[in-house]
């Protein structure tokens, strides 16, 4: 089974960057399908960003596009997520996730429900 293990969490202020990573193990296929997502006190986790290897996609939510990037590196051992301009309402615990299996799109991937591997989470804090 699929490994996850976020880092890269912390307090910024609004304006500053964050880069979030999430290193993957246990992978068996060197395709992958990852995402990130975040849960805000009170809210229910939603979804941010989808990259997936076969075929080649990413998928953004409305709120973040334009200031979040996805990206993989190592041939996908890890996937990064470069939050910029942060806000006080981009505050949340961020979670890395996997779907096993691969020839679906980013924006396909954000209807799967499972099954789904989820990492431990990382605390991202964006003060005024």
């Amino acid at each position: 089974e699929v490994q996850l293990a976020e880092s890269g969490g912390g307090e910024v202020q609004t304006g500053g960057s964050l880069r979030l990573s999430c290193a993957r193990s246990r992978f068996t296929s060197s395709d992958y399908t990852v995402g990130w997502f975040r849960q805000a006190p009170g809210k229910e986790r939603e979804v941010i960003s989808w990259i997936t290897s076969r075929p080649s996609t990413t998928y953004y939510t409305d709120s973040v596009k334009g200031r979040f990037t996805i990206f993989s590196v190592n041939a996908g051992n890890t996937v990064y997520l470069q939050m910029n301009d942060l806000r006080p309402d981009d505050t949340a615990v961020y979670y890395c996730a996997e779907i096993p299996g691969s020839g679906f799109t980013a924006a396909q991937a954000t209807q799967i429900k499972s099954p789904i591997y989820w990492g431990q989470g990382t605390q991202v804090t964006v003060s005024t």
